[in-house]
C-alpha cells in the first residue's frame, strides 16, 4: 500500500482532562504515517501542560495556541499547519479505533472519487450503545447530518470550500462542512467496522443550543446553503402541498372532527426540515 500522510487535528477548548485518551487512540493507530496537531484554543485549564508533555513524548505530535476564537476556527488553524494530504478532526474528549487511519487510507487509495471517509460509531461516557446513522445520501444530508466530525477528506478539498464556517459558532458546523464539501459532486464511503467512539456527557456545545441560537443557525445555513435544499428538498415541498390538500378534503367532510383530523394528520404527515444529530 503507497505511503500516504494523516494530520490530526484535535482542538482543546477546557477539555485537557480528556486529553490523553484521546491522544492515546492515536498513538495506538496501526497506521504510521500521521502527524497530530493539538488547537489549545485559549484554555484556561491544564491543556498546555498535558498537551506539551505528549509532544515530548512523540516527535509526531505538535501543540498551537490561539486566543479563544471558536471550535471551527481552532481546526482552521490545525488543518492550515497540517502537512498532510489527509485530515482527521478529533474532538479532545472523544476517542477512535486503532485501525482507523489504516482503513480510511485503503479506501482513499481503492477509490480516487471518493472525498469521505467516515466509519461506524460508539457512544461512550453517559451511556454505551451503538450510534445507529442514517445513510448518507444528498437528500438525507439535506435534511439531517448523518456524518460526525471525526471523518477523512484531502486537505486541498477543505482549501476549496474555505475551510470549517466561523460564522457556525453555536454548533452543527460539521453539518455545513460536509454540505459545502458534498453538495457539487464527490463520493462518500462509510467503513463497516467501529473506529469513532463519541463522548455523551451532560454538557456540550450542542446540548447548549437554545432555541434562539437554533433559530439564527437554520436561518444562516438555509441561506448559505439555498441552492442545496431548494434541489433536494422537492419532495418536501410536494409533501406539504399534499397535507393541505389532504386536510381541506378531510375537514370539508369532517367539519365536526376537524381538530381530531388535524392531530392525525400532523403525526401522520410530520416532517421536520432541520433536524442535527449529536
Amino acid at each position: 500500500m503507497a505511503i500516504t500522510s494523516v494530520s490530526v487535528i484535535i482542538p482543546c477548548f477546557n477539555q485537557g482532562h480528556f486529553l490523553d485518551e484521546s491522544l492515546q487512540s492515536v498513538i495506538s493507530q496501526t497506521y504510521s504515517n500521521w502527524e497530530c496537531i493539538i488547537v489549545n484554543d485559549g484554555s484556561s485549564d491544564d491543556t498546555k501542560a498535558i498537551a506539551e508533555l505528549w509532544t515530548k513524548k512523540d516527535k509526531r505530535i505538535k501543540y498551537l495556541y490561539q486566543d479563544n476564537q471558536g471550535l471551527s476556527s481552532a481546526r482552521n488553524l490545525g488543518i492550515s499547519n497540517a502537512i498532510g494530504e489527509f485530515i482527521l478532526p478529533l474532538d479532545a474528549d472523544d476517542k477512535i479505533g486503532k485501525n482507523y487511519l489504516e482503513l480510511a487510507c485503503y479506501e482513499f487509495q481503492q477509490n480516487e472519487d471518493l472525498k469521505v471517509v467516515y466509519c461506524e460509531a460508539k457512544k461512550f461516557g453517559d451511556t454505551n450503545e451503538l450510534w445507529n446513522l442514517p445513510e448518507f445520501s444528498l437528500y438525507n444530508l439535506s435534511r439531517k447530518n448523518m456524518i460526525f466530525c471525526s471523518a477523512l477528506f484531502r486537505k486541498k478539498d477543505w482549501i476549496a470550500i474555505g475551510g470549517f464556517d466561523v460564522n457556525m459558532a453555536h454548533g452543527w458546523e460539521d453539518w455545513e462542512f460536509w454540505i459545502s464539501m458534498l453538495k457539487k459532486g464527490g463520493l462518500v464511503k462509510k467503513i463497516e467496522s467501529v473506529q469513532f467512539y463519541y463522548r455523551v456527557k451532560g454538557q456540550s456545545m450542542l446540548k447548549a443550543m437554545d432555541a434562539e441560537k437554533i433559530k439564527k443557525t437554520e436561518e444562516y445555513l438555509s441561506i448559505k446553503h439555498a441552492d442545496f435544499f431548494v434541489e433536494h428538498l422537492g419532495s418536501f415541498n410536494s409533501l406539504l402541498r399534499e397535507k393541505e390538500q389532504l386536510k381541506k378534503s378531510y375537514e370539508e367532510k369532517f367539519k365536526s372532527e376537524k381538530f381530531i383530523i388535524n392531530a392525525f394528520l400532523k403525526k401522520l404527515l410530520g416532517f421536520t426540515l432541520f433536524k442535527k444529530i449529536k
